[in-house]
């Protein structure tokens, strides 16, 4: 098996941007979100499927339409098993991705779908040689994008989200990020590090995945970008350059009265401590 390497956290907080960094690395093959953790296992919206520990009914439909949509490989279909038996599931399909980074020559298959964060304990259970990336950014400009995101493409996000599920998506990421910050293969990364020293970064990275860092990650990332960004839902980066967020979303989306009382809830998490003590 192929190493693999699943890229994690709130969403809105810059993995799109990681991704096309590492993704145009020699060694690495990745692709566009899958989300299958999320429709292998039901949740509470299924409550009979969930008690009987049951796949989601939206798991075979919606891994068939991104193997057939998004990955535009429809005879790569028949490797997938009855989505009744769960691990074996999950493992052909990421036999799938290996079988796509074995065409590319890659060594390294990189996943990323930022709300597998929520699907961790089950990941690892699966495929305990697994390293993982997580992608930590300010809370204030998460919660403003992922605001802004959602009320611009509410179909493509499962609805609008309000001030409060904006707080609680970024703040529940966040503390599971905390409870792996001392395991060897986890990682921790700030989005603000990466844009100010991207280059100190990924060699950080490449490290705890074990590869060498490739100047060609910082000049040429945009390849990768216009391949795994999806305007059309809002997930965009910038292909000109590595550069912040300028645009003081944070101020122009919420007045006084809504930043006071974002600023207050944010202010139980401590992210610049937590960074620090990544492994």
């Amino acid at each position: 098996m192929k190493p693999l390497v699943f890229l994690i956290g709130c969403s809105r907080s810059g993995t799109t941007l990681l991704q096309s960094l590492l993704a145009i690395h020699p060694d690495i093959a990745s692709f566009p979100e899958t989300h299958i953790f999320q429709y292998l296992f039901a949740n509470s919206y299924e409550p009979r499927r969930h008690a009987l520990g049951l796949s989601s009914r939206h798991l075979k439909p919606k891994m068939e339409k991104f193997i057939k949509e998004e990955l535009g490989r429809p005879e790569l279909l028949k490797y997938l098993p009855h989505p009744l038996f769960k691990k074996l599931y999950a493992e052909k399909f990421i036999k799938i991705l290996e079988i796509l980074a074995d065409e590319e020559g890659k060594k390294i298959v990189l996943e990323k779908t930022p709300d597998h964060i929520y699907c961790l304990e089950k990941i690892e259970k699966y495929f305990p040689q697994a390293k993982f990336i997580h992608l930590l950014r300010n809370g204030a400009d998460v919660v403003a994008s992922l605001y802004e995101v959602t009320h611009e493409y509410p179909q493509s996000w499962g609805g609008a989200r309000n001030i409060d599920q904006c707080l609680t998506n970024w703040i529940n990421a966040v503390q599971i990020s905390q409870k792996y910050v001392s395991k060897p293969n986890h990682h921790l990364v700030r989005y603000e590090n990466l844009i100010q020293a991207p280059k100190e970064t990924l060699q950080e990275i490449c490290t705890a995945i074990k590869i060498n860092f490739d100047q060609n990650m910082i000049d040429n990332y945009g390849i990768s970008a216009k391949i795994l960004s999806s305007d059309s839902v809002g997930r965009s980066v910038n292909c000109q350059g590595i550069i912040g967020n300028s645009s003081n979303k944070f101020t122009r989306i919420f007045n006084l009265e809504q930043q006071e009382y974002i600023l207050n809830r944010l202010s139980i998490i401590d992210l610049d401590n937590l960074a620090n003590k990544k492994s």
